[in-house]
């Protein structure tokens, strides 16, 4: 199994960009599948011709059934300045989803509290601060309306565990395939309709702006839809 390179939306000397695809591993878990870091390490040794190990650091994660835009990077001190940008929200994340039915706004700020279930890999949005929860913020926008689903342009504010899918599950809005958090049927090749579509940041050492964009997955009728 290796890294297609037409997947590679991003690289210098500092960081490579990767075009998730559903089910690929950003970290490792108990089923032991190879990750996504691990094919990225492939390719940069065969590329490159570098012997021995191959250092790559993550900087931020997708939900395995989740694709779009991943950040990695190729030096220690990469790693630090990025994960700086991500922890002091200096970057800009934009997600497309799909939700079942039709929605009416065309726009709504999304503020819960997140209560993590770690036994259910699961978060529970509450309307109000409960104890051991996390604030969680986001703003939808309609991107798109289908036969039976509406597509939505999604602005994190925050980065919790699920948030997304949490917060648009809360409000009537479940994600297509997305059965854990009440989706009516899953998607066959067990993927959701969550895609991180662009990443947007002040590169850590060039310090210019970077926006990468992620294609929606191309063999899928609902986001050809949507990207049309």
């Amino acid at each position: 199994m290796q890294l297609d390179p037409n997947r590679i939306l991003y690289e210098d000397n500092h960081l490579i960009a990767v075009n998730k695809f559903s089910g690929d591993l950003v970290q490792g878990d108990k089923t032991g599948d190879v990750t996504l870091p691990d094919l990225i390490k492939e390719y940069i040794a065969v590329k490159y011709d570098k012997p021995g190990a191959v250092y790559l650091g993550v900087t931020h994660r997708l939900d395995r059934p989740t694709s779009g835009v991943v950040i990695f990077t190729k030096t220690s001190k990469a790693l630090s300045r990025m994960n700086k940008l991500f922890a002091d929200h200096k970057t800009d994340k934009t997600y497309w989803a799909v939700v079942e039915g039709q929605v009416k706004k065309k726009s709504e700020k999304l503020v819960h509290y997140l209560l993590r279930n770690p036994k259910q890999n699961k978060s529970y949005a509450h309307d109000h601060e409960v104890p051991n929860s996390k604030k969680a913020v986001l703003t939808y926008s309609l991107l798109k309306k289908l036969d039976n689903y509406t597509a939505l342009e999604i602005q994190l504010e925050t980065g919790r565990h699920h948030q997304i899918r949490s917060q648009l599950s809360k409000v009537g809005k479940v994600i297509k395939g997305d059965l854990k958090y009440g989706a009516r049927r899953s998607n066959k090749d067990a993927s959701i309709h969550l895609h991180a579509r662009s990443l947007s940041f002040i590169h850590p050492v060039k310090k210019e702006l970077i926006t990468i964009i992620a294609p929606v997955p191309a063999h899928d009728a609902i986001w050809k839809a949507v990207s049309s």
